[in-house]
């Protein structure tokens, strides 16, 4: 669907463009969003690789499995069928990835969680707790905003860290907001 969205986006900007005389300015547009997007991409290349070797270290110290005791309660609260499960150790890597404001970093580790806990529940349909995880995930509650701060340090920022107050306060809010329509809709839409 967001295929065809894209598509159309990108068609009406070009027919808007050419019938508004404003073809030159779109293609100007267009190689300088491309030569910065790759410009950008190799800065950042850098932040990756240091939070996804982060990651790895932390993985291979044991340390994942310190913060996912210490995240149990939580996982047991929120996702009590995948609690203690592959599918929970998944989740909580993700939740773990996005606290740390890993971005890009925590995306491979949502998308294994949701590969397990479709292996788990064995359904082609989303439970209420499946729903939930895709809920967490997309507000990404976040404690330290590293991506966000490295990107603001590429655009010339002096203090890329003075944004945690708004991030977290935008974070917690759209966490609460959907968690609470999710309770809401799963009690109007049984699974």
């Amino acid at each position: 669907m967001m295929n065809y969205i894209f598509a159309l986006a990108v068609i009406f900007s070009f027919v808007t463009a050419v019938f508004t005389g404003n073809a030159s300015s779109l293609s100007e547009g267009i190689l300088e969003g491309a030569q910065n997007a790759v410009s950008i991409g190799i800065k950042l290349l850098g932040a990756m690789a240091l939070w996804n070797g982060i990651t790895e270290i932390m993985t291979e110290s044991g340390l994942h499995k310190k913060i996912e005791k210490l995240l149990t309660p939580v996982i047991k609260l929120l996702f009590p069928t995948y609690q203690g499960t592959a599918a929970g150790e998944a989740i909580c890597s993700n939740i773990t990835a996005n606290l740390l404001g890993l971005g890009n970093a925590a995306t491979p580790l949502g998308i294994e969680a949701m590969r397990r806990i479709k292996a788990q529940s064995g359904s082609p349909f989303a439970d209420n707790e499946t729903v939930r995880f895709v809920v967490i995930n997309s507000a990404s509650l976040t404690l330290i905003p590293t991506t966000i701060a490295a990107l603001r340090r590429l655009s010339g920022s002096t203090a890329p860290f003075s944004i945690l107050i708004p991030v977290w306060f935008t974070g917690i809010l759209s966490l609460s907001v959907g968690l609470i329509f999710e309770k809401i809709l799963s009690k109007r839409w049984k699974i």
